[in-house]
């Protein structure tokens, strides 16, 4: 009996995976790589590989839209620009929607929140206050002395720790320089540096915002595996996890509201504050601008925007140390428009081409995620001719449609060059998308941008930078546990010193 077991098992294995190959054809769905194992699916190629380099393989092998199980989850991974266009015009509305996940669930207030929330009414007016009250051209202008402080408070430091002969670690500076912008930007405060101001407040946001990352990757393989949900207490993790952001974020929101709405009464409309600004929100519309979507707001947006925009610049920096005639003429650049009498400030931004080229083509080589943000078919729709089932999740390979060879010429090298005379990210079409497009596009792509053209602007004009033992900086690629953002598998260790045309203004920050 236990022999026939040994065949059998095998037997009904290679059965139904053939069985479910040409079930897979014959309903003209995308094509599948074969086997599809039963419980994992094609989980087992991600075994051997990065998932950047797993879904590479795939468009390689299978062609620009691939359909894959991960477990109990339909996914396709669409890998070219003309599926990607294909998706974001023709069927953007069809493909508005987010996957039901418990990361939404838990973490983001019954899937509510801007980043979560369902396409609808509600998203859409969470996605009107993001785009055109909190990050608007006109927001973030108003906002710039925020950043130039934080920025020239991290140039000073730097300046300050050269006299010890330090090595800096830029993945941690750029970090703390993201979330105290941030902070700043939301809740008035920042939690990192000198003046910071509330200490423990700052140890409970770095406890709160580590255990949201542990958790978050358990998360993921619970939707992939429902039955996980029942075992190692996730579901009870998940809901403590919250407990303490949404705890933390009540203190700041009723610190605020005291602040608001004080004796004196005197914040200007243009002196608010993010969370100012939507208590301002609730007290014309209580019944919608509850606490909880505050929260909601402001939690999405740190989260979205600490990790990624701080590993963007460590790797544009990264780069520019490996590429020193592109740092030099980044450098020439500055010298010519800002000179050595002043700082470089928000306003010279626009005026740096050079350095804007040396962002976009980071974001090329390496988008903050290797996928974007997950969607999901609110109804059936086609793609490249391929049926699209309703609750079919679809995710744009980034990474391979950034760095084909038959969309990017010489695409593994670094060569600003080659966005040059072109303004505006929309000019490159649906080859360069990292922060996506459509009506679930980054609305943080602003932000992000002005932070890092910045923050690398001053660094670069005060400071000369190299490896810490002269050679080329590691860029290999990993990708964080919580999910499918990409940071550098090393964090940037580098040396730096003053330059000497500097010197009388950096004594003077």
């Amino acid at each position: 009996m236990a022999i026939l077991f040994f065949w059998y098992v095998p037997i009904f294995l290679a059965l139904y995976c053939i069985a479910l190959h040409f079930l897979n054809r014959s309903r003209n769905l995308p094509p599948s790589p074969f086997p599809c194992l039963p419980i994992i699916g094609h989980l087992h190629l991600f075994i051997k590989h990065p998932p950047h380099q797993a879904l590479d393989n795939l468009h390689r092998k299978h062609g620009p839209i691939v359909s894959l199980q991960l477990g109990s989850r339909r996914v396709v991974v669409v890998s070219s620009p003309a599926a990607a266009e294909e998706c974001l015009t023709k069927n953007d509305v069809v493909l508005a929607n987010r996957p039901s996940t418990l990361f939404g669930e838990y973490l983001n207030y019954n899937s509510t929140t801007v980043g979560w929330a369902s396409y609808g009414d509600h998203w859409r007016n969470l996605r009107k206050i993001a785009s055109f009250e909190i990050l608007s051209n006109h927001r973030l202008q108003m906002l710039s002395s925020t950043r130039e402080e934080e920025v020239r408070s991290l140039v000073s430091k730097l300046f300050r720790d050269h006299k010890n002969g330090e090595v800096v670690n830029m993945r941690v500076a750029f970090f703390e320089l993201t979330v105290n912008i941030l902070l700043r930007m939301m809740a008035g405060r920042k939690y990192y540096g000198e003046d910071v101001s509330n200490m423990e407040e700052a140890v409970r946001l770095h406890e709160v915002q580590a255990e949201a990352i542990r958790v978050n990757g358990d998360a993921l393989l619970g939707d992939i595996f429902p039955w996980i949900v029942r075992f190692k207490g996730l579901k009870k993790r998940l809901i403590e996890c919250q407990r303490k952001r949404d705890s933390f974020m009540q203190v700041l929101i009723e610190e605020e509201r005291k602040k608001l709405y004080g004796c004196d009464r005197s914040v200007h409309e243009e002196e608010k504050n993010v969370i100012q600004l939507l208590l301002s929100l609730q007290a014309e519309e209580p019944e919608y601008y509850n606490d909880e979507i505050i929260k909601g707001l402001v939690l999405v947006l740190l989260a979205a925007g600490s990790g990624t925009t701080s590993s963007m610049m460590e790797r544009a920096l990264s780069l520019l140390i490996n590429h020193p005639e592109a740092l030099k003429k980044v450098q020439t650049q500055i010298d010519k428009h800002v000179g050595h009498n002043r700082i470089l400030d928000d306003t010279d931004v626009s005026h740096l081409p050079y350095l804007r080229n040396v962002i976009r083509e980071t974001l090329r080589m390496y988008p903050s995620g290797v996928i974007s943000a997950p969607r999901e078919s609110s109804k059936e729709c086609v793609v490249g001719g391929f049926r699209i089932p309703q609750g079919t999740v679809l995710l744009f390979n980034l990474w391979t449609i950034q760095n084909d060879p038959k969309v990017w010429e010489d695409p593994t090298t670094f060569r600003p060059e080659r966005f040059e005379g072109l303004e505006g990210s929309r000019y490159y079409g649906f080859r360069y998308m990292p922060f996506t497009y459509g009506r679930r596009s980054c609305p943080g792509e602003g932000l992000a941008l002005r932070v890092g053209e910045l923050t690398l602007g001053l660094l670069i004009q005060c400071f000369e930078w190299e490896s810490v033992d002269g050679d080329k900086i590691d860029m290999t690629m990993a990708v964080d546990g919580g999910g499918f953002n990409l940071r550098m598998a090393k964090p940037l260790k580098v040396l730096y010193r003053p330059r000497h045309k500097m010197l009388n203004l950096l004594s003077q920050m």
